[in-house]
Formats: C-alpha cells, structure tokens, sequence
C-alpha cells in the first residue's frame, strides 16, 4: 500500500485526508504544527495525538522530505543544497544571507522548459514538475539544516522566491499550495510580502495567480522591447511585453492593499541589454506600471556566450532609471563561488533529462509553445 506523503498538503487538504480515513479535521492543524514548526517525520513523536491515530497514520501515511544529496557553503555565507527528489533527478535551492534576513531560492520543476538564452537551468532541458512536497520540502530542508525546529536562530529564512529552477506559473497548483504552507500561521507563518513568485511572462497562469493569492510578484523582463527579448526570454515570442505587463498589473488590480508594487528583474549583460538607450527604453515602458526595478549583473556559468557586466555600465543604468523617479536596486552578486548566484542554478539530472530535445524551446514553434504553456 502507498502511503500518503503529508509533508505537500495544505491545512485543507490535510484535513480531507483525515475525513476520508474517518478521522476529525481539527487534526490536520495538530499535524501541520509538528511538520513544518517542530520538523517532525515521525508520526510516534506527535504525542497530542492518541497513540492508536499515531499508528494508524504510520500505516497509511509519512512525511518525507526530499533528500539532502550535498550541501555547500560559499565564503559570503550563502548555502546552497542539491536536493535529489523522486526519481533520481536532483534540484538546487540556495539560501541568500543578507543584513536582518534570510532569502531562500527554491524551486519549482526539474529543468525548464522556457531556454532563456542566459540561464543555466534552460540549458539541461525540462523533465518534470515538483511536487508541493518536493517544492515546501526544500523550505522544511532549510530549517532542519540550520537547527530552526530545535530552536536555534543564528540563521532563519525570512523570506522565500520562486526563482530556483523552472518556471513556477507552468506548475501552477503544486507552487501555490507550497507558497500557502509558507504563509499559513500553523506552518512557516511568512508574511504575504516576504513571499515572491517571479515568471518569465506565463501570461494565462498569471491572470489566474490573483484569484487564489496575494503573494508578491517579480516579473523577468531582461529587455524594454519585443525584438530584443524575443532572442532572450523566447516565451516572448507567444506573449510579448504589453501582454505581460498588463496582466502584471491585472495582478496588481485584484490585491485589496493598493500601495503594492512589482519588482521588475533585469538581468545585464555586456554589450547586450545595458546601454544607455535601453535604460531610457526601460524606464519609459514601465512609466504607467507601479513597480520597482532590480538590476542584476549577469553571472557567467560553462557554455555561455555573455559576458559579466562592468560595474560602470551598472552603475549609469542605475542612475538613468534612478533619474526617472524609478527605485532601483542593485542584486549582490552571491555565492558564485558554489555556482549558487542567480541564473547559474543547474541541478545534476540524469542522462533522460540531457537528451530530452522536444520541451526545448529554442526550436520551438508556437504551435508547441502554446501545448506547454497550456495556452
């Protein structure tokens, strides 16, 4: 008999499943406390529960996070883990320490099938969604590692992204019930604003995103114009940037707290997206868009064409964005000594993953774009 993995579900959902094997709702609330607060896999620990419930749930049922294939640490602090999950094929997700935070980088599917031009992850293909377990597990994996469920705090995640591998909006329903582990108070209890989901522009799934959440939204946007980001993002190609944006701000209608902003994430590349004329190009299309701007300097991985941005090219992109009365950061470039910053994440799949050509979309028509999109 196959036993149901708890670690995935939501208060919800945890509570149709002790309905359906005859037990009482409130107990999903018990069991969520002791999952995701106390970092329990054991149900023999969970001592508020009737010793007979205990055992009836280590028949049907278990909590199991994915594994912990290596754990690597960088000099600036940053912590990233290869998670294998099930299957074989591996994921990475990276904890960023900053000045009063922890961010964690998850992700959300095993390879991707949009092939940016200047990440990683695109290069190795696509081969499946994560599950909520495998997606809320690297979260649980994070606590574990830094003793948060025994009670120690040198080190906590305050915030989490959906920006490790894959793109999240193409995983829809498991990335939702994981981002809702991370805010329920019973669980991680996150702040609605310390939790971020960023798309390279699934427009249809980001149209939806707003009836069932109100996370915060980061959106990849790398160029100011179609002819440009055609050749970087390619998912472009089916829907361009005034389709994007709108939905984005479409997003932004459905929330009840009207002062919420995007964050627009640009990645530079040298001698490709920084000259002056294209920070002037950013900064009049995102006129009518609530929204700041994080610039990020292009972090090179094996394989690459670009090129590392120079820091004055930063720097002048900065200030003319700046100059326009745009808020604009600067991402730290962090762990790249483990290959854990931002685009470099590449996981270790296995030899299917590598040879899988037909969810590639640097050859693709729209035709086949649309079938993975779902469009």
């Amino acid at each position: 008999m196959k036993r149901t993995n708890l670690l995935g579900l939501t208060a919800s959902a945890l509570g149709d499943f002790f309905e359906a094997v005859g037990e009482r709702r409130f107990r999903s609330l018990q069991v969520l406390k002791w999952i995701h607060q106390r970092g329990a896999t054991d149900f023999a620990v969970m001592t508020d529960l009737a010793r007979p419930l205990r055992e009836k749930l280590a028949q049907i049922a278990e909590v199991r996070p994915p594994e912990v294939v290596r754990q690597e640490d960088a000099a600036d602090g940053t912590c990233k883990w290869l998670v294998r999950t099930d299957g074989g094929d591996c994921v990475e997700t990276v904890y960023i320490p900053e000045r009063g935070r922890g961010t964690l980088c998850i992700s959300s599917q095993i390879g991707c099938a949009l092939d940016c031009s200047f990440c990683a992850t695109g290069k190795q293909g696509f081969n499946r969604d994560l599950t909520a377990a495998e997606i809320i597990g690297q979260l649980w994996i994070a606590n574990q590692a830094f003793g948060n469920f025994a009670g120690r705090s040198e080190r906590r995640v305050t915030n989490t992204v959906m920006m490790g591998m894959g793109e999240p909006l193409l995983n829809f329903d498991n990335v939702v019930a994981a981002m809702n582990l991370m805010m329920d108070d019973n669980a991680y209890g996150l702040s609605k604003r310390r939790v971020t989901l960023s798309t390279a522009g699934v427009v249809p799934m980001l149209d939806r995103l707003g009836d069932v959440t109100d996370v915060s939204l980061a959106i990849s946007l790398h160029a100011p114009n179609d002819a440009l980001r055609n050749e970087l993002v390619p998912i472009n190609r089916k829907y361009p940037i005034a389709s994007l944006l709108e939905s984005a701000r479409g997003y932004l209608r459905k929330l009840p707290d009207t002062r919420r902003r995007i964050t627009v994430e640009y990645t530079l590349m040298d001698g490709v997206n920084d000259s002056v004329e294209l920070a002037r190009e950013l900064g009049d299309l995102l006129r009518d868009t609530p929204c700041k701007i994080n610039l990020i300097p292009f972090n090179p991985f094996p394989g690459t064409g670009y090129r590392r941005v120079t820091p004055v090219a930063v720097a002048r992109f900065q200030e003319i964005l700046a100059a326009q009365g745009y808020t604009v950061t600067v991402r730290a470039t962090r762990g790249d000594d483990i290959a854990a910053a931002c685009g470099q994440l590449a996981g270790d799949v296995n030899d299917r993953t590598r040879r899988s050509e037909r969810y590639r979309q640097r050859d693709m028509g729209d035709e086949q774009i649309v079938r993975i999109v779902g469009g």
